[in-house]
């Protein structure tokens, strides 16, 4: 008994101490399950007001780019209003909001400063705004000194850039960037209500285990409440919080639409004044041709025409002084088509014939034309320093540029004075001088001791039709002409001057590194021997009655049998009739149909037949699929021009059958 009461004392001991003990580590786990949850809700706090302070900036973000968006927009309007109306109230108006774009932009950089992955974009975006701000800033300025057409060229080409492309582009990245980080926030925003949620309930429940604890059940219930409240208290703030931050979210998205529709009336403002501007540019090309044009045109048809009746009237009685007068005409006719190639090749219409050429033999072979164009009272000094470094150029624009500066030189020392003209061999640098790119040039310097120019009128010499000289002394377009054909020709050119002190012209044109078999290599076709040819049948299709008789005319004194087609309808019918046509001769522009149309248009029996094509204006044929693998000669031509290009077609060397067989 007293063995088993022993062993009944320790087992209930053991029970007694296992139960003392239970009730501190109850005490201890609830603790510790408080403190995590205190831990938990704290930490679900905290990444929900992250969550909503990171939502705000992106929406803050995105207003802001949308906002600078629409300030860059209506300030390109304003600026085509300007350029338009040259009003500066309005310059003024467009430099006012390019201010603003800057100051949005450094803001929407100072939203970004802590987005990492904006950072690229938006300094991106700063760097296009600058470099668009310095291309509108130069069309203002142009504005500002009265060069109104430049700046209507300049802003239409602005228009299509790529720096406005790429700003559209950059603002697309940071709002698609921005936007996507805003999903991932309010993905964070929800989970972070949903742990706020789940630790709410926690404490429910931690409240009725507190409640049955009954060693900690005054004290667990009072935390219980005082964490409950609390709780409370943070979702109402937060739930007042997310109240505010919606209704600003629908204020800003209410400003936006706003500001997107006056966005696209402003792109359909200025679409109209696109469409005015490009109307207006056509109006001023016309008035000025028609103005500019005339003199010289009236000065080059009076010498054909007066040296035809002279000639006329002195064909019987005095044959050699005809035939003088006939030689006047025939040099008139050709000054004109040289007037109109050189307006061509100004407009770049017109390829120009490159060759390699040696600029010091090339003056050397001018020094007499010079100096009997200038005057005796003008000393003329040259200096050769190319020293075999060749140029790669129209020899025939080259030598006009030339005779044209030193024609304004002339009128600029009033007849007498002195003028250098020297080459020399330059290393230039990337972009240097222009937009040359680094490399080798040949330098041509025309320098007189003239009157000089003005800066007012030194910033307008390349303006086409713009001259100082008196009327009918000159049409203003030399010097627009040798900038056409120095930029043509890759090249640069600049005019340095002042009143008083003369003025000096430099061109740059890059040098030609060529073999010496390839010098003798490029030959026009003009200098070449036509190959003789047996009498051919010749289909002339040529809408103009009188071109057609000439056309007729000439065939037949070169020997073959013309015949004539007055309209392209008709050239189906007389091909059928006369199976002996070896050759076609077509004019280009005609009624109903052009050439290239009249020839894809013939049946498959005759596409073997070779094809020449006259035109006395087709732009740049050599880059035109219309004109592919055929001969085109241009009006007005001479009975030699006519005859190579009659050979080079019969032999088939262009024709587009050749190039087949031959393969």
């Amino acid at each position: 008994m007293a063995h088993g009461d022993f062993m009944e004392d320790e087992s209930t001991g053991w029970r007694s101490q296992l139960r003392r003990a239970f009730a501190p580590a109850l005490a201890i786990l609830l603790v510790m399950a408080l403190g995590a949850l205190l831990y938990g809700a704290g930490s679900a706090s905290r990444d929900h007001a992250r969550a909503l302070t990171e939502q705000q900036k992106s929406y803050e973000v995105i207003a802001l780019a949308r906002t600078f968006q629409a300030t860059t927009a209506r300030a390109e309007v304003t600026l085509a209003r300007y350029v338009i109306s040259m009003d500066p109230d309005t310059g003024r108006l467009f430099q006012d909001q390019w201010r603003t774009a800057a100051s949005q932009i450094k803001s929407l950089i100072y939203a970004t400063r802590e987005s990492g992955w904006q950072h690229d974009n938006v300094r991106q975006l700063q760097q296009a705004f600058i470099v668009r701000g310095k291309t509108l800033s130069q069309i203002g300025l142009r504005t500002t000194y009265d060069q109104k057409m430049g700046a209507l060229a300049q802003f239409h080409q602005a228009g299509k850039s790529e720096d406005l492309q790429r700003i559209t582009s950059l603002l697309d990245s940071v709002i698609q960037a921005e936007n996507k980080r805003l999903a991932e926030r309010s993905l964070a925003v929800s989970i972070a209500g949903d742990r706020s949620a789940w630790v709410s309930r926690t404490y429910r429940l931690l409240g009725l285990t507190l409640l049955v604890s009954v060693l900690c059940a005054i004290w667990l219930a009072n935390a219980a409440y005082t964490g409950r409240r609390n709780a409370r208290r943070l979702a109402e703030a937060e739930t007042d919080r997310a109240d505010r931050l919606e209704a600003a979210v629908s204020a800003r998205t209410i400003e936006l639409s706003e500001a997107y529709e006056l966005l696209k009336k402003e792109t359909a403002e200025r679409a109209a004044v696109e469409e005015n501007l490009r109307q207006m540019q056509k109006m001023d090309a016309i008035g000025q041709l028609t103005g500019g044009i005339a003199h010289d045109f009236n000065n080059m048809l009076a010498v054909v025409v007066g040296g035809l009746e002279l000639a006329k009237r002195k064909l019987r009685l005095k044959p050699e002084e005809a035939s003088r007068h006939l030689a006047n005409a025939m040099e008139g006719a050709h000054r004109a088509a040289a007037l109109t190639r050189r307006l061509l090749a100004f407009a770049r219409s017109e390829p120009l014939l490159p060759n390699a050429l040696d600029p010091d033999a090339l003056l050397g072979d001018m020094e007499e034309l010079i100096d009997r164009t200038i005057g005796d009272q003008i000393v003329v000094t040259f200096r050769h320093h190319a020293q075999g470094w060749r140029i790669f150029v129209d020899q025939q624009q080259m030598e006009n540029a030339i005779l044209n500066l030193c024609v304004n030189a002339r009128d600029a020392m009033d007849g007498r004075g002195k003028l250098t003209i020297e080459t020399t061999q330059t290393r230039l640098s990337e972009n240097e001088i222009g937009e040359c790119p680094a490399g080798d040039y040949v330098t041509l310097t025309v320098k007189d001791d003239g009157c000089g120019m003005s800066p007012e009128i030194l910033a307008r010499v390349f303006e086409p039709f713009f001259t100082t000289k008196p009327v009918g002394k000159g049409t203003g377009l030399g010097l627009s002409q040798i900038f056409g054909f120095v930029r043509q020709s890759e090249g640069e050119i600049r005019i340095e001057s002042q009143e008083g002190k003369g003025t000096t012209v430099q061109i740059h044109l890059p040098r030609r590194i060529v073999a010496e078999t390839e010098l003798h290599s490029i030959v026009p076709d003009v200098e070449r021997e036509p190959t003789l040819h047996p009498p051919t049948r010749i289909l002339v299709v040529e809408d103009d009655p009188r071109v057609l008789s000439q056309t007729m005319a000439a065939l037949s004194e070169l020997g073959h049998l013309p015949l004539a087609c007055d309209h392209p309808d008709k050239a189906v019918k007389l091909l059928a009739a006369n199976r002996d046509i070896g050759l076609i001769l077509t004019d280009v522009l005609m009624p109903d149909m052009t050439g290239p149309e009249l020839i894809r248009s013939l049946p498959g029996t005759y596409t073997h037949l070779p094809v020449l094509f006259v035109t006395g204006y087709a732009g740049d044929t050599a880059e035109s699929a219309d004109f592919a693998g055929y001969e085109v000669l241009r009006k007005p031509y001479t009975l030699a021009a006519l005859s190579v290009a009659l050979s080079n077609a019969l032999n088939g060397s262009r024709h587009p059958g050749t190039a087949a067989a031959a393969e």
